[in-house]
């Protein structure tokens, strides 16, 4: 730890595009104390060009160390060894005081080893998320759980995650309850939604999970197929993947429909902006679960498991699975029935305020010993 006159070393660990819109408002708060925080920014080039569109397209923060690890068709052993290997230099010669990463990426778990074996505190971002199937999903189970044996500062984004973690024995002195960064971002971003008054309903479908893959795809696909037959008032944008096994599926089974835009990968912010855009959302994606209840939009989750239940809970979210009939049966209800949608686009948000950068900084100098533990996220 340097001394107290000294700016504590902070360096933050990013692979992929969800780390990278959770952690960059925090990385730009840290940055804009500088007389308490000296950032360097690695990151591992986990996902590349969606990185960039993040990191320095949407927020303006440029890298200290680029690891560019990505490869084609490269395997988790691979993406983790490599990350390994590129980090245990930088942080060799950076000597940081604490290492951060966020979520539950490949990319996390290979940050916590490499500040272990170099004996550097580690704080993991949204920590606590638990499906308690450790291979569902698959690999981001394993890597949170493994993660938080080898953390030091966990910065949970809601109750129930602090309470996973007191079940699995972390002591309640190394948690903080801070909300979830994504709504930080998203509120940074967004702009007053205002409610469509004509043309077409648009429902904003995100789907790209490693488990879903195959036979549950097809069924997705073939439900959103249905549910543009059954309601003409409906239109879908789909930004696909770019994963191949995901676009060959989505581009057989509703390429050819009028009312199916199915386009690239969207930047950031051009994302929210289709979220403000959005009806309804059907999504796998985990982040999008926390960020539509922000905007009081409807989401109907495409999984059978979900780490995170307090939206479900909420009346946020649904989880509905990847059965054809149960997607239908689900978004018919909610394009037909008025109180259906109210009730849950009006739900409480249980994920953040926009204040969990600033918890997470103030979190920091607690452990540092140079200032107070900070409140409680209360939703």
């Amino acid at each position: 730890m340097p001394p107290s006159s000294s700016p504590l070393v902070v360096l933050p660990i990013v692979g992929t595009r969800p780390e990278a819109v959770k952690m960059a408002p925090l990385i730009n708060l840290l940055k804009a104390r500088p007389d308490e925080f000296k950032v360097i920014v690695a990151v591992t080039g986990q996902h590349r060009e969606m990185l960039d569109q993040v990191m320095i397209g949407a927020f303006g923060v440029h890298y200290d160390h680029d690891l560019a690890i990505m490869t084609q068709g490269q395997s988790l052993t691979q993406i983790t060894t490599r990350a390994l290997d590129g980090l245990e230099p930088i942080l060799k010669q950076e000597k940081p005081d604490i290492v951060l990463g966020q979520g539950d990426t490949t990319t996390v778990l290979a940050a916590s080893l490499a500040a272990s074996y170099q004996k550097i505190a580690f704080g993991h971002v949204e920590a606590g998320l638990r499906t308690d199937n450790k291979f569902d999903p698959f690999p981001e189970e394993l890597n949170r759980r493994l993660t938080t044996q080898i953390t030091d500062l966990h910065f949970a984004p809601t109750p129930q995650a602090v309470e996973n973690l007191k079940r699995e024995g972390v002591r309640d002195e190394a948690i903080y309850l801070t909300g979830n960064t994504v709504i930080d971002a998203l509120l940074q971003v967004s702009k007053q939604r205002e409610a469509a008054t004509e043309g077409l309903k648009t429902i904003l479908v995100t789907t790209h999970r490693r488990e879903n893959l195959g036979a549950p795809l097809e069924n997705i696909a073939l439900a959103l197929r249905d549910i543009l037959e059954k309601f003409p008032e409906t239109q879908i944008v789909l930004p696909m993947h770019p994963n191949p096994a995901v676009r060959e599926v989505l581009l057989r089974v509703l390429g050819d429909h009028p009312r199916a835009q199915l386009i690239e990968p969207l930047d950031y912010l051009p994302f929210v902006r289709a979220m403000e855009g959005a009806h309804l959302i059907l999504t796998d994606s985990g982040g999008v679960q926390e960020e539509a209840p922000s905007l009081g939009i409807p989401v109907l989750v495409l999984r059978r498991t979900t780490e995170r239940p307090e939206g479900v809970t909420a009346g946020t979210a649904r989880l509905i699975g990847t059965e054809r009939e149960d997607i239908v049966e689900a978004a018919s209800q909610l394009l037909s029935d008025a109180g259906a949608y109210n009730s849950m686009s009006h739900a409480a948000n249980p994920y953040g305020d926009g204040k969990s950068g600033e918890r997470i900084a103030q979190a920091i100098l607690h452990w540092a010993g140079r200032g107070p533990r900070p409140q409680d996220f209360v939703a």
